[in-house]
Formats: C-alpha cells, sequence, structure tokens
C-alpha cells in the first residue's frame, strides 16, 4: 500500500468498462486514488457498485469527446467501445471517442505534464497479411469499411500521441491490445467469448461465423492488467506502441467446443457467412513486452473460460 507521500491520484477514462473496472481495482489495491470518467455508453455502473463506498475512488459521469479539466498525476486513456455491434451503432461517435477523445485527454496530459497510457487496439492490423503480428508491421486496414470507425479511429489516435510526443515532449504509454476476455464483458457485446458462453448457458445454439478455422489469441484480463501497470511504470524512453495479448492460438471453433465442453451444454454449432474485413488470423508477437515489461500471459484458457463462465452464470441467474 503507497504511502500518502507516494499515492497518485489517477484518471482512467472508460473506468466503467470491462478493462477499466479491473484495472481501477488494480490501483486502489496498490494504494492510488481514481477518478473514474465514463459516460455509460457501454460502461455500467454494475462494474464500480462495489467501490462506490472506497475513500479513493470516485465516479465521474463524463463523454472524452469534451474536454476535461481535473488534477491528477497519471491518465489510463480507455474510452471507446471495443466491440463491432457497440463501434458500430454510432460509427460517427465511435470515430470522434477516438480522435477528439485523445486530443482531449493528450491536451490534459500537456497542461499537467503527466504520462498517458493510449489503449489502442491489435485492430491497427487488420486483416494481416504478417503473422504474428509485430509492432513495426503497418497494418491492412479498409479504410471505408464498416469497421473502420473503430480500426481508423484507434489508428489516427496513435498518430495523434506519436505526434504530442515528438512535438511537444509528452510522456506516452501506446498499448495494443489483442483479444480480452473475463468477469464483467457486456453479455450481449457480441464479442466472441460472451457470445459463445452466453449461448451455451441458455442452451441456444452457438453461432460461427464461417467455417470457424479463422484464429485469435484470448488474453485473460488479469493477465492485460498487469501489464497496463508494468508498461506505466517503464521509463519515458519507452513509449511503444507494445502488443499486449496471449500468443495462444485458437481457431474459433476450437473455442466453441471448450466453451460447449466446460459449461455442460448440449447447445449445437450452426455456422454463417463471414462479416465484413473479419480478420482471418489475429496472433500477437509478444517479444517485446517480454524484453520490455518481463510480462507475459499466465493464465491457462480454461481457467479463464471457468472464471468467465462462473460470472456469466450468475448474469443468467438475474436474468440477464
Amino acid at each position: 500500500m503507497r504511502s500518502r507521500i507516494t499515492r497518485k491520484r489517477v484518471l482512467v477514462t472508460g473506468g466503467a468498462g470491462f478493462l477499466g473496472s479491473h484495472l481501477i481495482d488494480r490501483l486502489l489495491a496498490r494504494g492510488d486514488e481514481v477518478l473514474c470518467a465514463d459516460n455509460l455508453f457501454t460502461g455500467t455502473k454494475r462494474n464500480i457498485e462495489h467501490l462506490h463506498t472506497h475513500p479513493r475512488f470516485e465516479f465521474m459521469r463524463h463523454d472524452v469527446t469534451f474536454p476535461l479539466f481535473v488534477e491528477v498525476d497519471e491518465i489510463f486513456n480507455l474510452a471507446c467501445p471495443a466491440s463491432p455491434i457497440h463501434y458500430q451503432h454510432d460509427p460517427v461517435q465511435t470515430t470522434k471517442t477516438s480522435v477528439h477523445g485523445a486530443i482531449n485527454m493528450l491536451g490534459l496530459a500537456k497542461r499537467l505534464r503527466c504520462r498517458i497510457f493510449q489503449a489502442s487496439t491489435s485492430e491497427v492490423y487488420g486483416d494481416p497479411s504478417v503473422h504474428p503480428q509485430v509492432e513495426s508491421y503497418w497494418g491492412n486496414v479498409n479504410p471505408i469499411g464498416v469497421r473502420s470507425c473503430y480500426d481508423e479511429g484507434k489508428r489516427c489516435a496513435e498518430t495523434l500521441f506519436f505526434d504530442y510526443h515528438r512535438q511537444l515532449g509528452l510522456d506516452i504509454k501506446v498499448a495494443r491490445i489483442f483479444n480480452t476476455y473475463g468477469p464483467r464483458m457486456h453479455p450481449n457485446d457480441g464479442r466472441v467469448v460472451s457470445n459463445f458462453v452466453m449461448q451455451a448457458l441458455r442452451g441456444e445454439p452457438i453461432t460461427i461465423f464461417g467455417e470457424g478455422q479463422q484464429t485469435r489469441s484470448f488474453c485473460f484480463v488479469d493477465d492485460l492488467v498487469e501489464a497496463f501497470l508494468r508498461f506505466m511504470d517503464t521509463g519515458p524512453d519507452f513509449p511503444g506502441p507494445v502488443n499486449l495479448g496471449n500468443p495462444g492460438e485458437f481457431t474459433i471453433r476450437e473455442l466453441a467446443e471448450r466453451v460447449i465442453e466446460l459449461t455442460g451444454s448440449g447447445s449445437k454449432l450452426v455456422f454463417q457467412p463471414l462479416p465484413s474485413d473479419d480478420p482471418a488470423q489475429r496472433r500477437p508477437d509478444i517479444s517485446l513486452a517480454r524484453e520490455k515489461l518481463g510480462w507475459e500471459p499466465r493464465v491457462a484458457l480454461d481457467d479463464g473460460l471457468k472464471k468467465t463462465i462462473e460470472y456469466f452464470e450468475g448474469l443468467v441467474r438475474e436474468g440477464a
């Protein structure tokens, strides 16, 4: 636990979301004060309701597309819908959240001269022609497709972060996050883990797009948050970008079969056409994270899925 002298006041935008709420738990556990800013578009008060009486936690309902004037020591910018269903619901707002949100948070960091973390994404690689993906790969992104609001929004945000770093000397940390799962995922976010688990628990057919041979890597949320904290504690000479994810690769069909087995479900697999611009392969090369952060994922897929299934079982019992 940090002393009052070393304690930091940390802003987490998107703090009521899946990743943000887990990050806040870790920041509070180590003794920091946390200001959570979220407009609750995809985040939910349920994720942070256990913190409302915490003496070092504060919640502010705020949209990062508008400027924010607060006093903090560090910023984690996690605000943006991250699942296709949510970010395609209002694609213009998604782009604004990535671009205007980055400008506003970078402006705050510039005024405060504080370190700022950007939650970027593996989607900056698009449908990659390099496998596994390394940070030096520039990507293969459709700039006018249905996923472009998110993909290009995040790419533009990275541009802004590095221009603020080069032009103004701002202390930045840019992390490219690969598929992450765990408790507090939104049950209706359309992501593959939450989809499969909810369908299995309800005894519904499990929907697979294409033949299920496209691959993904799945990182448990606790592992990812550990990487966030290690990255933020590195020196200013390592701004990133750095890939954060699990290099273990599974086909979508293999994931569905694991979920059926772990839930004991009688669900059957059904196959539908692939959506537009769906990547065929997605797996991070985490050599840089191993070298610079001394980090790699530790939670096995089955262990993480069991904890995730337990969380969703609670939602199903409540009628979610």
